[in-house]
């Protein structure tokens, strides 16, 4: 850890641009001013950790999430493979013959 001592209103640079100046000194605490570019995500400590939990929070859920789906697909596909067949040849046969049947059937349309 670097540690520098500073006075009001002097800075720091960190790279080619970012800089931190001393706005303040109030008892123990001690207002910053930052200028980085937007790129840069800038949080106080304690909220950065939050954040960093929410979001590992949410990974986990989202990953208990795809197990679980990843778990119903093999599921569902472990009971359509063990499932008889209900197509008999015999029965598919007569649907079509029932279905042409039909057609041949129609009124013609008068001349």
């Amino acid at each position: 850890m670097l540690i520098l001592t500073r006075k009001l209103g002097e800075s720091i640079t960190i790279g080619d641009d970012i800089k931190i100046t001393i706005l303040g000194v109030r008892g123990r605490q001690v207002r910053l001013g930052i200028i980085a570019p937007q790129k840069v995500t800038i949080h106080r400590e304690e909220i950065y950790f939050k954040i960093q939990e929410e979001n590992k929070k949410a990974a986990d859920s989202m990953l208990d999430d795809v197990s679980q789906i990843a778990r119903m697909m093999k599921e569902d596909h472990q009971n359509q493979s063990e499932a008889p067949s209900n197509s008999d040849p015999s029965e598919t046969e007569k649907l079509k013959k029932n279905k042409n049947s039909k057609r041949g059937n129609r009124a013609k349309p008068k001349e």
